[in-house]
């Protein structure tokens, strides 16, 4: 696996699929299930394969963040 050099301000990777599960505790089969039915963060296609921009994950989650009153 190549290392990427993130002291520079080069763009992150996207987030696979796999990575979004882990990082979610949840089934890479969920991650799959928001992209088909609608949900989850906007997953990017590019080719043949789903991504996505670790900022969408973040604000995604920030958005179903539940607060106390």
């Amino acid at each position: 696996m190549t290392r990427i050099d993130t002291s520079t301000d080069a763009p992150r990777p996207l987030a696979t699929p796999e990575e979004i599960a882990v990082y979610c505790g949840v089934p890479v089969a969920t991650v799959y299930q928001w992209s088909s039915r609608g949900g989850g963060p906007k997953l990017i296609k590019v080719g043949r394969h789903l991504r996505a921009r670790w900022d969408d994950v973040e604000a995604w989650l920030d958005s179903n963040t539940v607060g106390t009153a």
